[in-house]
């Protein structure tokens, strides 16, 4: 597998970092086997969702993406009798910390079924969480995959490297499936002919030892001098600025993670569509607004906030994880919302074409080739319990529409979706702006210590929506 998977799975061994994906689906009249048997039916068409890790003895070796079928503990039906829309809230915020194990099955379907009082609808409806390893997916394939699964198509699949179409979070593009292999893949993330099928794993690794050293040293000697040009054309100002790190504030205590908490704020896209304006800028107008209401409630203003902005990379790619975070300036110094919305557009426009500079890939070559000892041992030693003096953001907001409002479980119409970036130590409030056809779901996950009121904090989420769409009309 790539190394940028592998490191995802290592690091899952440290702190909660699964991808979670929420659907909500109009109640069904079919039996709950019934549905479960539609998801096995699916997954078996899905070389995705027949895979799983197989780790090489003593990390001489990246960890392998090998065959693996359909296990009951993968299909799990919570609350049977039904539950309300607040009470689900509370059992996903218990799931948020939770992780699979990829070495038995990376991915598992949660099903809540009668859920009632939830957004869009006034009977009740199926709530699907679709639970997957990081090493698996990252939000842009993850939202692939579910595509995939509920698709009106049964013979849509997901490919196993960059979409067709990818999607980058500065944008409203949709995700859709693509084309794929038959066979699932293994370790070099396609069919990688007949010596790596018939020599120990093992054997290989310590062959490919020292030329993976070597071709480290050759590769970081190339990147040094790609960091020396880039900073050179920088000064020049040829290519835009780093953005300037944010100081911890409330929001990034030095603690562990406590009680997981979750919020979704459902609305009709033309409400958030602005002209001249993705949808992701307005919402982090409205968050930037939100967090100075709710913070300066708490008794704690914030003098300047920022966020980390997962966005998906075009270029094709070996790893399932094929992102790069943006580090973006929420201005909240500017009180006019739109010219500071303008301001943020300006700053993502900046900050994507920084990241997209050919320069930067040099670094990401790196660590392709470090032998796989050497990059378990720098997971290993991380340090995770630690806030740094300057963050990339002090909060995280990840941003998918994910394609038209077409997806079906089970012959039951999709009606909303959502998704809740990981909290860890340094991050203990994220966003997700994820769509659906013609909804967009805001949702918020929290530790419960750092926003003691989630509902309030909803509260000036949505009034700061209204505030940011009033000011552009």
């Amino acid at each position: 597998m790539a190394a940028r998977d592998a490191t995802m799975f290592w690091l899952s061994r440290r702190t909660a970092n699964d991808v979670f994906l929420l659907y909500s689906f109009a109640e069904t009249d079919s039996a709950t086997e019934e549905l479960r048997a539609f998801i096995i039916a699916r997954a078996e068409r899905i070389p995705d969702l027949r895979i799983r890790l197989a780790e090489i003895p003593g990390h001489l070796g990246y960890p392998r993406w090998v065959p693996a079928e359909f296990m009951s503990q993968q299909f799990v039906h919570h609350r049977p009798d039904g539950l309300s829309w607040q009470a689900l809230l509370a059992d996903l915020g218990e799931l948020l910390g939770t992780g699979v194990v990829a070495t038995e099955y990376p991915w598992r379907v949660h099903v809540f079924r009668s859920v009632h009082s939830a957004p869009r609808s006034a009977e009740p409806v199926v709530v699907v969480v679709l639970q997957l390893s990081h090493a698996l997916a990252d939000g842009t394939r993850a939202a692939a995959i579910a595509r995939a699964l509920f698709g009106m198509a049964v013979d849509e699949a997901v490919v196993h490297r960059t979409p067709d179409a990818p999607v980058d979070n500065s944008a409203y593009h949709p995700v859709g499936p693509a084309k794929t292999l038959t066979q699932p893949v293994d370790s070099c993330g396609q069919p990688c002919g007949w010596i790596a099928g018939r020599i120990d794993p093992r054997v290989l690794g310590v062959l490919s030892f020292p030329g993976r050293l070597a071709a480290t040293a050759w590769r970081g000697r190339a990147a040094y001098r790609a960091q020396r040009e880039l900073a050179d054309r920088t000064a020049a100002g040829e290519v835009p600025a780093t953005t300037d790190g944010f100081a911890p504030c409330v929001l990034n205590p030095a603690v562990p993670v406590g009680d997981h908490t979750v919020r979704m704020l459902v609305v009709d896209a033309d409400e958030l569509r602005i002209p001249g304006k993705t949808v992701t800028v307005t919402a982090l107008t409205a968050i930037s607004r939100a967090l100075v209401d709710y913070l300066t409630e708490l008794g704690a203003p914030p003098e300047r906030l920022g966020t980390a902005l997962p966005m998906a990379l075009p270029t094709p790619s070996a790893a399932r994880n094929n992102y790069r975070g943006l580090s973006i300036d929420l201005h909240i110094d500017e009180p006019d919302l739109r010219t500071r919305a303008n301001l943020i557009a300006g700053d993502l426009a900046t900050r994507r074409e920084r990241a997209l500079n050919p320069l930067l890939s040099a670094q990401d070559r790196v660590g392709e080739v470090v032998p796989a000892v050497l990059a378990v041992r720098d997971v290993e030693r991380a340090d995770l319990d630690s806030v740094p003096p300057s963050l990339d953001g002090n909060t995280v907001v990840s941003s998918v529409y994910r394609g038209p409002g077409d997806l079906a479980f089970a012959g039951a119409p999709v009606l909303f979706t959502g998704g809740f970036p990981a909290l860890g130590t340094v991050m203990h409030l994220t966003h997700g702006v994820h769509g659906i056809g013609e909804t967009i779901t805001l949702s918020v996950h929290c530790d419960a210590r750092v926003i003691p009121d989630p509902d309030r904090y909803l509260e000036c989420l949505t009034v700061a929506l209204d505030a940011v769409v009033a000011a552009h009309r």
